[in-house]
């Protein structure tokens, strides 16, 4: 159900398999809807009827009506049959299970301390001990033969693998995690030899952090550049059959919804599954909640992975982004998020690892272990990772 305001009146939306209504919410003992009344509701009918319908007309699958993420609706009747004219989003998640890294970096400290410190070992296990996607780049080695070896180690394990692919040429517009592939083409032969790798197994890819966020320090014709060569991505990935492609969509204090959906529409979100929120930032997840609904409406209903990570205590004061004091560690990964739009709850940026050289931080991505002993030792009550 979504709630609409008009002038004088708030209204509420609910859409009961494909057919649409629209009823005013009124005092008690209210009389008859005016004429007046009577009109707006009719004209919100036709408008959210529309919406709905172009909606279905833009997703391969359509929007989910029932609000469920693709199980049973939720007057109890059961998915629509292979066949049924009826369609809906599904979520392309649902009961995944991540892998846990037995070698990343939090956990290697953990084996490091266990003996000699095994109070700050116990800290830094709650960051081991969660799944965390795995980032690719110019610095993570022949791109095909790393993504196939990384693809065979999860799925060998039962577990979906989470990627990032972080390469766009002028990544990061030259900033602390500057770098990316050295021209156009460059990124097309990387982004063919990252589907390459998956060989058409299941995956999900988060498309390129702050690519779109980030683009105005571009010039118009590197811009347009971008948008083509995301778009390209997203249709290469989506190609190899069996990959989730979200397109990374910044967070919610950075981009307005209706600049960034306008942005995601240029990129070939049409194509793509969703969008992700949040990466490497410390937006709550409320707030990332409401900012993806917002741009999901205006780009055909499509649904959204939070990183939630590192946003435990939601951003710092100011908004520091770099390396801030004072952090917690957020939820843990999931996909039973309880909202129909909401893919996933993720952890896509690992923490501990450095946002750059700024408040006393290594280069970004190197293991930053005051950093990470503080943001652990701050967070109470972390879910253990369910699998």
């Amino acid at each position: 159900m979504t709630s609409y305001v008009t002038p004088g009146r708030k209204y509420y939306l609910r859409v009961d398999r494909g057919h649409v209504s629209v009823h005013a919410c009124r005092r008690r003992n209210a009389g008859a809807a005016p004429l007046r009344e009577r009109r707006t509701r009719a004209a919100l009918v036709l408008f959210l009827s529309a919406s709905v319908a172009a909606a279905c007309a833009e997703s391969p699958t359509g929007p989910v009506l029932d609000g469920t993420t693709g199980g049973a609706a939720e007057n109890g009747s059961n998915p629509a049959p292979s066949g049924s004219s009826e369609t809906r989003f599904v979520n392309p998640l649902s009961n995944a299970r991540f892998y846990v890294d037995p070698h990343s970096n939090a956990q290697t400290q953990v084996n490091t301390w266990a003996s000699t410190r095994p109070s700050d070992a116990d800290e830094i296990r709650k960051i081991a001990a969660q799944p965390q996607a795995f980032w690719f780049n110019e610095w993570t080695g022949p791109v095909q033969s790393t993504v196939d070896a990384r693809t065979t180690e999860i799925a060998g394990a039962g577990a979906l693998p989470v990627f990032v692919a972080y390469n766009i040429p002028l990544r990061d517009c030259g900033s602390y995690s500057g770098g990316g592939a050295v021209s156009a083409e460059a990124y097309r032969s990387w982004i063919r030899g990252f589907a390459d790798g998956l060989r058409g197994r299941r995956a999900v890819v988060l498309l390129e952090p702050d690519a779109l966020a980030g683009i105005g320090c571009l010039s118009a014709a590197r811009q347009t550049e971008r948008l083509g060569l995301l778009r390209e991505a997203v249709e290469i990935l989506k190609r190899s059959g069996n990959v989730s492609v979200y397109l990374d969509a910044g967070h919610p204090a950075w981009v307005a919804a209706g600049t960034m959906a306008n942005r995601l529409n240029a990129a070939g979100i049409a194509t793509a599954d969703g969008f992700a929120l949040n990466i490497s930032n410390y937006q709550t997840t409320a707030s990332n909640i409401a900012y993806g609904t917002a741009i999901s409406g205006l780009t055909g209903g499509k649904h959204f992975v939070i990183d939630t990570s590192r946003n435990g205590a939601g951003p710092a004061a100011g908004g520091e982004w770099c390396n801030p004091s004072g952090r917690r560690l957020g939820a843990s990964p999931t996909t039973a998020t309880g909202n129909a739009l909401v893919d996933a709850l993720l952890w896509v940026k690992r923490p501990g690892e450095s946002d750059g050289t700024c408040n006393g931080g290594p280069p970004a991505g190197r293991w930053f272990v005051e950093w990470a002993l503080d943001i652990s030792s701050r967070t109470t009550g972390l879910l253990a990772y369910a699998g």
